[in-house]
This record gives C-alpha cells, sequence and structure tokens, in this order.
C-alpha cells in the first residue's frame, strides 16, 4: 500500500521557459490550423503578445521537471502497474511563448477501491508565470493495480 503519510507533501518547485519552437510542433502533433498558434504575426495581430499556450500543453511542460519520475519514485510506484487516471486542469491567465512559468507539485491525496486493488495518487501543480501571476491548476490522478 501506498504510505499515506505523503498527502500534502510538496516536490521541489521548478521553472521552464516556453519556447515557441516547441508551441508550434504541438500545433502541429495536435493537428491546430488557426495560424495565431504557430505564427507569431498572426498572434500578434489578434492582440497576443505572442503564440499563446495551449491548456492541455502545461501538462508537457510540466514533464521537463528535473526528475519526471520524482513522485514515483518517492511512492515507491512500480511503472509497469500504473495507469493514467485523469488530468484536468484549471485556467486562470493566458501564457505565452517567452514566458518562464513555475511549477509547484503536491500530492493531494491517496487512497484505495476495490479492497485495496487500486490505489490512487492525487497530483496538484500550481504554475505561475515569471511576474508570480497564478495563471492555472492542473490536477493529475494516477492509479496503481495490484494483484
Amino acid at each position: 500500500m501506498i504510505d499515506r503519510q505523503y498527502i500534502g507533501h510538496r516536490m521541489a518547485p521548478f521553472t521552464v521557459p516556453v519556447e515557441a519552437g516547441r508551441l508550434r510542433l504541438f500545433a502541429k502533433a495536435t493537428g491546430q490550423h488557426d495560424p495565431v498558434y504557430t505564427d507569431e504575426a498572426a498572434a500578434h495581430d489578434a492582440g497576443h503578445p505572442g503564440l499563446p499556450v495551449p491548456p492541455t500543453f502545461l501538462f508537457c511542460l510540466e514533464m521537463d521537471a528535473p526528475n519526471p519520475a520524482a513522485i514515483r519514485e518517492l511512492l515507491g510506484l512500480d511503472y509497469r502497474r500504473l495507469l493514467h487516471g485523469e488530468q484536468r486542469f484549471t485556467y486562470h491567465a493566458m501564457t505565452y511563448a517567452g514566458d518562464r512559468l513555475t511549477f509547484e507539485q503536491c500530492i493531494e491525496d491517496i487512497y484505495d477501491k476495490k479492497g485495496g486493488a487500486l490505489e490512487f495518487v492525487v497530483r496538484r501543480t500550481r504554475v505561475s508565470n515569471q511576474h508570480g501571476t497564478h495563471v492555472a491548476d492542473l490536477r493529475t490522478v494516477t492509479v496503481m493495480r495490484h494483484g
């Protein structure tokens, strides 16, 4: 069983630069055809200071943590038994290419279902920009299968 003592545990914050080239690749990979997401002139014409960051891209940036497996390692989770349970976000403010985003991860909850056959780890991540503006909250649920 995953040790419940880690509920409330905070990981060290980390900062990631938002690069325009990665945003363009993400737009291409997700089939985004709106030039606002790939062409800086189109973004400026639409009133943006740079290429806007799609909210789902924040999950990609979160994987740029110095050790993306840190929570898994902390909790002793077996990667071969993990399932992706859920992702959601609350978006508070726009972010753009050139921003530097800080991610603060916290283990919000650990619980089980089916008599312990499934354990759930809920991670909440607060995202702020270089000005200290709270831009988003990310929520991820990971499921550990037993047996």
